[in-house]
C-alpha cells in the first residue's frame, strides 16, 4: 500500500521569540508560507493546553492544514502584545494580524474546558481562517 500523500503541510506552532515588538515578529514570520494567526495561550489555561497538545499530536492536520500559529505566552508577553493591539479578556486568543503586523481586530478568544475543548476551538477558528483567506 502506498503511503498517503498530504496535499498541504500540517499546521505549525511557531514559538515567538522572547523579545521584540509583536508587529515586527509578525512581519518577520509572515513570508514563511500559509496563513498566519497570532495565538496567545497560557500554561494554566486548560483549553490552551488542550489545543497546543492536540495540534502537536497531529489531531488537526487536515482541519488546519498549512496554518501557522505564532505562539505567545500571555504571562510573559502581555505588555508587548497589548502594545500592538493583541489583547482580550480571555485566553486562548487567536488573532489575525493586519498589514502592518498589528492586530487587525479579527479575533476569537476563550474556550470551553473538558475533552472537547480543542475541537471546539477548531470549529470557532474556521470563520477566522476564512476571513484570512479572503484577505482580511
Amino acid at each position: 500500500m502506498a503511503p498517503e500523500q498530504r496535499s498541504s503541510p500540517p499546521p505549525r506552532l511557531v514559538p515567538a521569540p522572547r523579545g521584540g515588538r509583536v508587529a515586527e515578529v509578525v512581519e518577520a514570520e509572515r513570508g514563511s508560507g500559509g496563513p498566519l494567526v497570532v495565538y496567545v495561550g497560557a500554561s494554566w489555561c486548560e483549553p490552551c493546553v488542550a489545543f497546543h497538545d492536540a495540534l502537536l499530536a497531529g489531531q488537526f492536520d487536515e482541519d488546519l492544514a498549512d496554518v501557522r500559529f505564532l505562539e505567545f505566552d500571555l504571562d510573559r508577553d502581555r505588555a508587548r502584545l497589548a502594545a500592538d493591539g493583541y489583547s482580550g479578556r480571555y485566553v486562548p486568543l487567536f488573532a489575525l494580524p493586519g498589514a502592518d503586523g498589528r492586530a487587525s481586530g479579527a479575533q476569537i478568544e476563550g474556550g470551553t474546558k473538558g475533552p472537547g475543548a480543542a475541537r471546539q476551538l477548531v470549529q470557532r477558528l474556521r470563520p477566522l481562517l476564512a476571513a484570512a483567506a479572503a484577505g482580511g
